[in-house]
């Protein structure tokens, strides 16, 4: 059950036009009334100091409790804050999400290198431990390639099993080699090395702010009702 615009306008009345603008996404993209369990990962990674501290992530984490109140009815979003390791486990939230990011930042220490597989493994873990029926949509923001490219290829294999949706989304210089390993992971092979394709990537340029809202929501959820439909019909998932 979707949260109501008079739900969302009492706790997030600044998200108001958020969660109205996704709404028109997940309508056009066949996906309204579908229950999904979303998810936020976030790069705390050396590199990403400045997207901190002008409030793109915060942008990124509001836009995303947009798009949740639609697929998801508790009004909050799970966050993992990932580096070298795995930097914080937590929750944003619809009533509480005005600085939210900067609170959460405020308690963590050193921005260390970027290591995909580890909060690939910490959402799997939540994932499966919240005892969700309903399938996932993982939204995860970098600004560069894993240290362990190898690991995190294979994460993302053995998850593809699972009901979880991968969407990788690029922050920084579109034309990066850093970003080669994504273009890849979104185009393993089916099946030789996974059941499903259960990834996307796009990359969201130097300054993820000035993308319009109706784009990032057309984008972020874009691949999920195809890889819905691929998952339902090798019963990875049920509902």
């Amino acid at each position: 059950m979707a949260l109501s615009l008079r739900k969302v306008e009492e706790a997030a009345p600044a998200l108001v036009s958020l969660y109205k603008s996704a709404g028109n996404s997940l309508e056009k993209h066949g996906l309204h009334g579908q229950r999904v369990a979303v998810y936020l990962v976030v790069d705390y990674s050396g590199s990403m100091k400045p997207y901190y501290r002008d409030g793109t992530v915060q942008a990124l984490a509001d836009r995303v409790l947009g798009l949740s109140a639609h697929l998801d009815d508790d009004g909050r979003v799970p966050v993992v804050f990932f580096s070298t390791d795995v930097d914080a486990e937590t929750d944003i939230e619809l009533a509480d999400h005005r600085g939210r990011i900067d609170r959460i930042v405020a308690g963590l220490g050193h921005m260390g290198k970027t290591s995909y597989h580890l909060a690939m493994d910490a959402v799997i873990d939540h994932y499966l431990d919240s005892g969700a029926t309903a399938p996932a949509l993982v939204v995860f923001q970098t600004d560069g390639g894993p240290i362990n490219k190898l690991a995190a290829e294979r994460y993302l294999c053995k998850a593809a099993k699972l009901p979880i949706f991968w969407q990788f989304v690029g922050f920084g210089d579109p034309d990066s080699r850093q970003f080669e390993f994504l273009r890849k992971l979104d185009e393993l092979a089916v099946p030789a090395k996974r059941p499903v394709d259960n990834a996307g990537f796009f990359h969201a340029g130097r300054d993820p702010r000035t993308v319009a809202d109706a784009e990032l929501y057309d984008r972020l959820v874009a691949e999920f009702p195809v890889w819905l439909a691929a998952a339902r019909a090798q019963r990875i998932v049920h509902t």
